[in-house]
């Protein structure tokens, strides 16, 4: 195998991305996607700040090992409904993908919310399209440096008050902000504000797109996800090529044209830097900022809208679309189970906890008056956020009891506490039974928890 030659010519083997210039456009998809950004901004932005029941209303508390979600408080023992909320959002994400495409990637994605909101205050000072060109590629002047600037100050304060945001959802937030106001900030507070901060300003500042293209993976594995009939933002070829200028108000037929003017505002608008004419791509994010550009330039030729438009491929070639197909079947019947069984499981839910653990040292001890004992321990969880007097039974087959026969243990809010349990019985017509220990609370009955347990005695057969 030959070794190829080094590169000698004095030329990189990198290309520098080229910053891209998103052109302003008007249309409806523009205004549906700011509407989802000021709504998704809207709830990141505020729900830390709501109060619900005496505390935060969505409050991931780590050192509390508590998970308040309005009215639900999730216990590290509830990790499970954690895990169901995750897998009910993987499967949402590949159910819309295989109707609608990327709707994620161009309407909700934070990436696309806080860069939207970063090119925003690029415009505000540093102006158009048109004007930011020609001030990045202009010599430093005083109004460039002052632009500049008022452009930095706008982005590191909004980038800091994101990462505030953020840690307020791990840690409370009206603390975590006088924290913040008397620069009194715990180290580890200080560290995630600052690295989500910084993370925020530099994805959302200066990365973009590349994100999009080179850093997530979605983008790499949504064709899996993809079949003919998922609707995407396509290139009417048969209607629009071949491509020329004209004049407006021509008759493209008769200058032998079709109906795209090559103009390349569809480009220009396009957030990621790609021709949507070439096909479907990688890089498209389905934002239809193209849609909103050429609907735009056919209104002003006259001609009819949806050269660029969302279709299927299947469409596309005059071929009969189907909305309803086997993988939207499989995805809309697993997703609808998922959430159908939380919806059971958290209504169900108990917030007592009991787990039985036997005594390991003996397997039994006949005591004086004929009874047998069988030793075991009881944890007993409350995931309640109040103390509860928690009072524990059994329950057998034969005659059993507790030694004493009333035992109550007072366990804290969210706290485990180990209560000891002393089983006797004095019937001994089975070498070995199963039996039943509830716990219920002392105030209310309907509160209550169970858990199976086997007592063994001196007839018994290992």
């Amino acid at each position: 195998m030959s070794t190829p030659a080094p590169n000698t010519g004095g030329e990189s083997l990198f290309v520098a991305a080229e910053k891209i210039y998103p052109r302003e456009i008007k249309g409806r998809f523009v205004n549906l996607r700011r509407a989802a950004v000021w709504a998704l901004l809207g709830l990141f932005y505020v729900l830390p700040w709501i109060e619900w029941d005496g505390h935060q209303a969505v409050l991931f508390d780590l050192p509390g090992r508590k998970f308040h979600i309005f009215a639900l408080t999730l216990w590290p023992q509830d990790f499970i409904f954690l895990s169901w909320l995750l897998i009910i959002a993987a499967l949402s994400l590949f159910f819309v993908t295989a109707v609608a495409g990327r709707l994620w990637c161009g309407y909700a994605c934070p990436q696309t919310v806080w860069t939207e909101t970063f090119v925003w205050m690029e415009r505000i000072t540093e102006g158009k399209r048109g004007a930011r060109i020609a001030l990045d590629h202009g010599p430093w002047t005083p109004e460039k440096i002052l632009r500049k600037s008022a452009k930095q100050v706008l982005w590191v304060s909004f980038a800091l008050w994101t990462g505030m945001t953020f840690v307020g959802f791990f840690s409370p937030i009206h603390s975590l902000s006088a924290a913040v106001l008397h620069l009194e900030l715990g180290p580890w507070e200080a560290f995630w504000t600052l690295f989500y901060a910084f993370a925020t300003y530099g994805n959302a500042g200066y990365l973009r797109e590349q994100v999009c293209k080179y850093m997530c993976p979605y983008a790499r594995f949504q064709s899996a996800m993809f079949d003919r009939d998922t609707l995407i933002i396509t290139y009417d070829t048969e209607r629009g090529e071949p491509r020329g200028a004209r004049r407006r108000g021509s008759d493209p037929h008769a200058q032998n044209l079709g109906h795209c003017i090559d103009c390349r505002i569809c480009v220009q608008a396009c957030p990621t830097g790609i021709d949507i004419r070439e096909g479907l791509q990688i890089e498209c994010i389905a934002c239809a900022a193209c849609v909103d550009a050429c609907d735009a330039v056919m209104d002003r030729m006259a001609y009819p809208r949806g050269l660029v438009r969302y279709s299927t491929q299947n469409a596309l070639e005059h071929k009969t679309a189907h909305v309803i197909r086997p993988r939207i079947i499989v995805y809309g019947a697993l997703l609808t189970l998922l959430i159908a069984g939380f919806i059971v499981a958290i209504t169900l839910r108990t917030p007592f906890g009991l787990d039985v653990l036997r005594d390991r040292n003996a397997l039994y001890r006949e005591l004086a008056d004929g009874a047998v004992e069988n030793v075991y321990m009881a944890k007993l969880l409350n995931k309640d956020e109040r103390a509860h007097d928690m009072v524990i039974e059994v329950h057998g087959p034969v005659p059993i009891e507790l030694d004493p026969p009333r035992i109550v243990a007072h366990v804290e809010g969210g706290a485990v506490a180990n209560v000891p349990l002393r089983v006797l019985t004095r019937d001994a017509s089975l070498p070995t039974f199963g039996f039943e220990v509830t716990v219920r609370a002392e105030d209310n009955p309907s509160l209550k928890a169970s858990s199976a347990a086997r007592f063994i005695q001196p007839g018994h057969k290992p």
